[in-house]
């Protein structure tokens, strides 16, 4: 194995390991959304997608630069082309045509050729292109790491929820055993029937399946939240924002009242720079009827000779010419003339799709600012409607430990209860999934 071949497999060696062995991450939420906007892998490709147009931009400039190439050529006659001329040598004696071998068996030449375009008026316009297209490129960069921010945030969103309903599942179950106990040890004593006990059981059951199942969707989660972090699967990740912060947060709240700046909103930049690319491809069509100019210089050392012995008995000969190339389209059968049409309506068409966007941004927009208002409403009841279920409940359990109220009261309460926490998280994650995609439509990622 060669010992380049040995340093590629090590270094690939090492990549991997470092990427298998990602250390623990401690991230708040804008550390977080800030990470994805760096190192999500939608957010890498977009970024290499837009250095491809910087180094696109150079590769068209340098068309109108001096272009320089070599050329070296070697070739040997295994039979010389033989060529019947007319016999001027002995004229009205033998034969009236002879043959004659014109070239040697060996010819080398070597030469340089520099070129130059002096006008080109697509080539002009092109300029222009190239620019607006590194500029598109930017745009689609910055709505990549706008996009990357959203799916972050819903992502962290999602792992405190469900880690919140885990806790709020969690918080019953003590209490559904303890009197799980006492009614077991009032059935040993002949107060209570085994039909109580099993109430209690399903519904202990029932709370502990619940956390269970909390558990698995913030487990679930964590690897979508690595996923969208540009993070290996398994790295041990600590949110440090806590999710009551984040739901009471000012900043959060005051979304809704946000206007929508449409003229600095990524989509519609992005729109009207297609505008000025087809515009840009419309000017090009018409440029095409221009004459272009270009130039050339081109010297040449050229040997000939009977036996392979380059510069030996017979010298290299220079050649050197230069000269100049004027191109000028006259007639095309109309086929400039409707090219030159199909861009003016694509140009149309994009004036559209302009004005479309814009409509669309703000509509969106305000579609996202009534969901989030509905769902902050939402969820400010259900926050009530939890905290009255777990006083009904509280009462309900010590009506029963002081033998107040039967077993069938308790386990009504706790199942009241559980719906209210599912309730409650499902209107959590809304609020929070409604103000993250009112803040993108917002395009204040």
């Amino acid at each position: 194995m060669s010992i380049r071949s040995i340093t590629t497999a090590l270094l690939g060696a090492f990549w991997g390991l470092a990427a298998v062995a990602q250390g623990p991450v401690s991230l708040s939420l804008q550390q977080a959304v800030d990470l994805a906007a760096k190192q999500s892998y939608q957010v890498k490709a977009s970024a290499l997608e837009a250095e491809k147009a910087r180094h696109k931009v150079k590769e068209f400039t340098a068309v109108g630069l001096p272009q320089i190439n070599g050329e070296v050529q070697l070739q040997n006659f295994i039979d010389v082309p033989t060529q019947l001329i007319p016999n001027f040598f002995t004229p009205g004696q033998g034969p009236e045509f002879i043959a004659a071998q014109f070239g040697l068996p060996w010819n080398a030449s070597a030469g340089l050729t520099l070129t130059q375009l002096i006008f080109d008026g697509s080539y002009l316009v092109g300029l222009k292109a190239t620019r607006t297209i590194a500029e598109s490129s930017r745009l689609d960069l910055q709505k990549a790491e706008a996009d990357a921010r959203n799916q972050a945030a819903k992502a962290y969103f999602g792992v405190l929820a469900a880690e919140e309903g885990a806790k709020l599942a969690g918080e019953g179950i003590p209490l559904l055993e303890k009197a799980l106990r006492e009614v077991n040890a009032m059935l040993e004593n002949g107060f209570m029937e085994t039909t109580d006990v099993d109430r209690l059981t399903i519904q202990l059951e029932q709370a502990r399946t619940q956390q269970r199942s909390f558990v698995q969707q913030a487990e679930v989660a964590r690897l979508l939240l690595a996923l969208t972090l540009g993070l290996p699967q398994g790295t041990p990740m600590t949110l440090t924002d806590d999710l009551t912060k984040i739901l009471a947060d000012a900043n959060e709240i005051s979304l809704t009242e946000q206007p929508l700046q449409i003229g600095t909103h990524v989509e519609q930049q992005q729109a009207e720079t297609l505008v000025l690319l087809q515009d840009l491809n419309r000017k090009n069509e018409r440029t095409k009827a221009m004459p272009s100019l270009g130039a050339f210089l081109s010297h040449q050392q050229v040997w000939n000779g009977p036996d392979f012995d380059p510069g030996g008995t017979y010298q290299f000969y220079p050649t050197t010419v230069w000269g100049a190339k004027l191109t000028v389209p006259i007639f095309s059968s109309g086929n400039r003339h409707h090219k030159v049409k199909q861009a003016e309506i694509a140009l149309s068409q994009v004036e559209v799709n302009r004005t479309a966007t814009e409509q669309r941004l703000l509509a969106t927009a305000e579609q996202s600012r009534s969901q989030a208002r509905t769902a902050f409403d939402n969820f400010r009841t259900e926050e009530r409607s939890l905290k009255l279920s777990k006083d009904i409940m509280d009462r309900t359990s010590i009506k029963f430990t002081n033998g107040a109220a039967a077993s069938f009261e308790l386990t009504q309460e706790q199942g009241n209860y559980l719906i209210a926490q599912q309730t409650y998280i499902q209107r959590m994650v809304e609020l929070l999934m409604a103000r993250a995609d009112l803040r993108k439509a917002l395009d204040l990622y």
